[in-house]
């Protein structure tokens, strides 16, 4: 699938990127105050020396919070917070963008919150991730599963049916909801729009959590993002692949939404922390503003080009397979998932980073996953070719091939209870081995990528117990 960039939203070099917080957060500390008023390290005279030596004086003097130094409000949003945002959903094409702290996690809950009610029905995609999970028990909405098509060589998850999502509508009454993840965590792509017409179809919203894909509105050889695409309301990680500062992330509305902003706002008021930092709501500004410029256009091209070569190298390398579109699914060029004969993808990953000083996204069962990011240059793509090159070519022992170990969920769930009345269930804690045929009581996803092993409700099965090595008890429904 292709699009038309939209070349307006490119910043002329002529022209000067705006970034409201960033520029009140300049003033504030060029105007310094007398601080009688949280944070209470002061602009950071009170703080561990090491720990300032570290991170430097400027970054603590500009540690603060809403409401002081003209900054605004988050919520509700005022002053350079609100602009800030306005500026965000105009540069990924929304009606309403919310900056969300506690990473993509704080906007499924919200959307979990203000979108779904008990007894409601919502389909969802099986490997989604832990937050929606979270919000649907907050809410106590009933999940109705989808499984994705499997991609029984690698081991992961493929894209999701629009086929499959019409006929779960068809089948079930009292939806609220239609709630994918899109692209899947190796960068596999689904046809959503597809499925947004057949939502359209029912009446029904639509919602992506389009966390790995916030690079999408600003290059033309990465795939449509669902705001283009038909989607109600969006999910975008801005500090996995996007420039900010951890944990900050973007929710957003779209301009022909069934969704109520304000229903949103509201929960996402519950949900956020009274004292926002003011540090990560400002990296949230830095890379929108990036991603606009003359310069964040040249960084994005380059990662593109990157990952063009590193492909280009690994079809060379003997022994040594990457997951490509060509195999007939759409892939996002940035996320390089490869594996290499005779070793699984923990063995890889423990070679590249003890013999070569090279750390990947992660790691599976089967092979490791590559982020070809804005911040890398093309020299790190030629040392990381080179490693692999040397690793193919030599006879390296694995162990992790005789353990009875599994790192990518690829289970359909078996369910017994509903979320909420599982997790909130009397419960007991027993041995893993005696847990099979139980119910499980609590949500059981490592991250990354945060796909659960197990969800409250969930019948324990033999299948479970490849994925559970490292847990020696369970918590199970009594």
């Amino acid at each position: 699938m292709t699009k038309s960039f939209k070349i307006s939203k490119e910043v002329s070099e002529s022209q000067k990127v705006k970034a409201p917080i960033v520029e009140a957060l300049r003033t504030a500390y060029k105007n310094p105050t007398y601080q009688f008023h949280i944070p209470g390290h002061t602009k950071g005279v009170a703080i561990y020396k090491e720990f300032k030596k570290l991170i430097g004086e400027k970054a603590l003097r500009v540690d603060t919070t809403d409401e002081f130094d003209n900054l605004g409000t988050l919520h509700p949003a005022t002053g350079p917070i609100a602009e800030a945002q306005d500026l965000a959903a105009q540069a990924f094409g929304a009606k309403k963008t919310f900056f969300l702290l506690n990473g993509s996690t704080a906007g499924n809950l919200a959307i979990g919150m203000s979108l779904t009610k008990k007894g409601q029905k919502v389909i969802i995609n099986r490997n989604c991730h832990r937050s929606a999970l979270t919000g649907l028990m907050i809410s106590g909405a009933d999940p109705v599963w989808i499984c994705p098509s499997r991609i029984d060589d690698w081991s992961i998850w493929g894209s999701i049916e629009a086929t499959k999502i019409e006929q779960a509508l068809k089948e079930n009454e009292n939806v609220g909801l239609v709630w994918i993840t899109n692209p899947t965590y190796e960068g596999v792509v689904s046809d959503i729009k597809s499925i947004s017409e057949v939502c359209k179809k029912y009446n029904v919203p639509l919602v992506v959590d389009e966390a790995h894909g916030c690079l999408w509105n600003f290059n033309k050889h990465l795939p449509q993002t669902a705001l283009e695409l038909g989607a109600d309301a969006v999910v975008h990680s801005l500090h996995k692949t996007g420039g900010s500062m951890s944990q900050s992330s973007m929710l957003h509305i779209s301009k022909n939404s069934m969704i109520n902003p304000d229903s949103v706002e509201k929960a996402l008021k519950l949900l956020h922390t009274t004292s926002p930092s003011l540090i990560l709501l400002g990296s949230l500004d830095a890379a929108r503003a990036v991603l606009q410029s003359k310069s964040g256009q040249t960084l994005l091209d380059r990662a593109v080009n990157n990952a063009k070569y590193l492909r280009k190298r690994l079809d060379n390398i003997p022994n040594l397979h990457q997951l490509k579109s060509t195999f007939g699914y759409m892939t996002d060029v940035t996320k390089v998932f490869i594996k290499i004969d005779g070793l699984s993808g923990k063995r890889l990953e423990s070679i590249l980073e003890i013999d070569f000083g090279i750390e990947v996204e992660s790691a599976s069962d089967i092979g490791v996953l590559i982020l070809c990011n804005l911040g890398n240059k093309h020299s790190d793509f030629v040392y990381l070719a080179d490693a692999l090159e040397k690793i193919a070519s030599a006879k390296h022992k694995d162990i992790y091939y005789l353990e009875n170990r599994k790192h990518m969920p690829m289970l359909e769930p078996v369910i017994k209870m509903s979320l909420r009345d599982a997790y909130y269930s009397n419960k007991e804690v027993v041995k893993k081995e005696l847990a099979v045929g139980r119910i499980s009581a609590e949500v059981i996803a490592e991250c990354p990528p945060g796909i659960s092993i197990l969800l409250p409700g969930e019948l324990i099965t033999e299948k479970h117990l490849p994925y559970l090595n490292d847990y020696e008890t369970l918590e199970v429904v009594c």
